[in-house]
């Protein structure tokens, strides 16, 4: 329900909804990061005020427990939106409140906390979907940065992006990658999103629209990869079994990739 892209936009820019509405596949309007202490109170009356299409619409609530969470559950209540995004989701308790309220709630594991409930926080029957974040992880664990010098993750943003994975599709949620920082990095942002395709994450977030076509290309298959699973399926037709196909072996596991890539369910 999320499609591959999902755009950031500050709950106090109301001017900019539509207009990421248009470049992404769905929206994020956040209380949270995106706006100013000083500023929470304007972007609650905005988000009242100017209603967008909620079934592409998620808002990012503040924390749990925060001063702000309330107000936000306050000011969603008035909207038509029923998909929020929790910000440092960091156990399940937090999560009976909104699903009792009938909320959908993608659930952001941005805390040494949230990252090792995560198991918990997925199995939670409000959570259809899981982000992770590596800046407020870093920040709660006292450390100075998610990255290398070379824009490589540090192992523990490896760690949780891999465990926060894990957690939602052991579950059976959704997976949603998080946001490349640096906009002008368009190769570093195309070689995160190849990577998370690959490893099996369903969207990516990021924070501009010009990251948008970058991230709906890396979901895309290939030309040579689509011809692949057509070919591979058609031969799996005629062999039972476990069989060599063009110098390598393939077995059910393998046919399951070429069926995600032709985007046929498990049960067709």
């Amino acid at each position: 329900m999320l499609g591959r892209a999902l755009l950031f936009c500050p709950a106090d820019r109301p001017d900019r909804y539509e207009k990421a509405l248009a470049a992404a596949d769905t929206v994020v309007i956040d209380l949270e990061d995106a706006v100013a202490p000083g500023g929470k109170a304007e972007a609650r009356a905005a988000l009242r005020a100017h209603p967008i299409d909620p079934e592409r619409t998620i808002v990012r609530v503040n924390p749990a427990g925060g001063p702000e969470h309330g107000e936000d559950l306050a000011a969603l209540a008035e909207t038509p939106n029923r998909t929020l995004m929790l910000a440092k989701t960091e156990g399940a308790a937090q999560l009976d409140p909104l699903q009792a309220a009938g909320y959908r709630v993608v659930a952001l594991c941005e805390t040494a906390v949230g990252v090792r409930q995560a198991e918990e926080i997925a199995a939670h029957p409000a959570v259809i979907g899981m982000m992770w974040g590596a800046e407020d992880l870093v920040a709660s664990l006292g450390g100075r940065s998610s990255r290398h010098r070379d824009g490589r993750y540090r192992d523990i943003a490896r760690f949780a992006r891999a465990r926060v994975l894990l957690a939602a599709k052991a579950a059976g949620r959704l997976a949603v990658d998080a946001v490349h920082l640096d906009i002008a990095d368009i190769d570093g942002l195309r070689e995160e999103v190849l990577d998370a395709v690959a490893s099996g994450f369903d969207a990516t977030a990021c924070i501009h629209p010009s990251q948008v076509p970058v991230i709906r290309e890396g979901y895309a298959a290939t030309p040579e990869e689509v011809a692949w699973a057509e070919r591979v399926l058609a031969e799996a037709g005629r062999q039972p079994g476990v069989f060599s196909f063009e110098g390598a072996m393939v077995d059910e596991p393998v046919l399951r990739q070429a069926r995600a890539i032709l985007g046929i369910s498990a049960s067709a």
